[in-house]
């Protein structure tokens, strides 16, 4: 395999393997295009020896090389990278993206990559909590402005827990860190990654919200979606993408998650531009 590193980009050259023929159902290109936001830690960020890396990065790679092409990784502010794709700057988006009724009413999505659930962070050496109900009354640190800071706040009446936000999500975990904060709550991977980079703080409680991560493409490429979402159900069969989350986020997933769950059909069930189909999941022509 090989990594090269120009400006922003990154382009991987890939040994080609072996995918469903059965599955495919778009001619493989010789190289896609994609993007992704490079300040999203854990799924990407600059890495010390220039362009970026990260989970999704990982996985940018493991598609490419699944698919015997070069995979051109761009990296981008957020904002920009939806309109990029639909102006047909990029075949398809490597960032986490949330699937929802909006979204999924202008993009196609594969089937989710994996869950994108709230997660708390608590002092090293905390007794565990495994219940929403160990969090009452205690003073929770959030990301001003985020839809963790609404959800606390919303459940605060009934929780009856004191919200204190901040101008990060770093500030806030290091509130818990230096004892001015009895938890944390955002993001799962972003708290996994926290506690993985920041002895002072373990893993706590995760909130299951029911949505997912998926890959987003423009609606007129049902083909090249279906494709990618052949290679991502491939990668959770070979535990691929366990392995990832064990790197990443330090987080060995459980039976049943959809990080190891491949998908019925293609797309996420019950949004639109999901699409039936009784297809066996594979990772090898013929």
């Amino acid at each position: 395999m090989k990594l090269a590193h120009t400006g922003g980009l990154v382009a991987l050259s890939l040994a080609a393997t072996t995918l469903s023929a059965q599955a495919q159902t778009a001619e493989i290109q010789p190289s896609y295009r994609t993007a992704l936001d490079g300040t999203f830690a854990p799924h990407a960020m600059p890495s010390l020896s220039g362009g970026v890396e990260g989970f999704n990065v990982d996985l940018a790679t493991l598609i490419a090389d699944r698919l015997g092409a070069e995979m051109v990784l761009d990296a981008a502010q957020f904002s920009g990278l939806i309109p990029a794709l639909q102006a047909g700057t990029y075949d398809f988006l490597m960032a986490p993206v949330t699937v929802n009724a909006e979204r999924a009413e202008n993009l196609l999505f594969t089937e989710g990559f994996m869950d994108t659930n709230f997660a708390f962070v608590v002092p090293a050496g905390s007794e565990p909590r495994t219940t929403l109900d160990d969090f009452r009354g205690l003073t929770i640190a959030v990301n001003r402005g985020s839809a963790y800071h609404t959800y606390l706040d919303e459940g605060a009446a009934e929780y009856g827990w004191t919200v204190v936000p901040f101008g990060t999500n770093t500030d806030a975990v290091e509130a818990v860190a230096t004892g001015r904060a009895d938890a944390n709550l955002g993001g799962n991977t972003v708290s996994a990654w926290a506690a993985l980079q920041n002895p002072a703080v373990d893993l706590s409680y995760e909130i299951e919200t029911g949505l997912v991560w998926a890959l987003a493409f423009r609606q007129d490429d049902v083909a090249t979606r279906n494709l990618i979402d052949s290679v991502l159900e491939c990668l959770k069969m070979e535990g691929a993408l366990a392995e990832l989350s064990e790197r990443w986020f330090g987080v060995t997933p459980v039976e049943g998650t959809t990080i190891v769950t491949p998908t019925l059909g293609y797309g996420v069930p019950g949004f639109t531009g999901y699409q039936e189909s009784d297809h066996a999941p594979s990772c090898t022509f013929g």
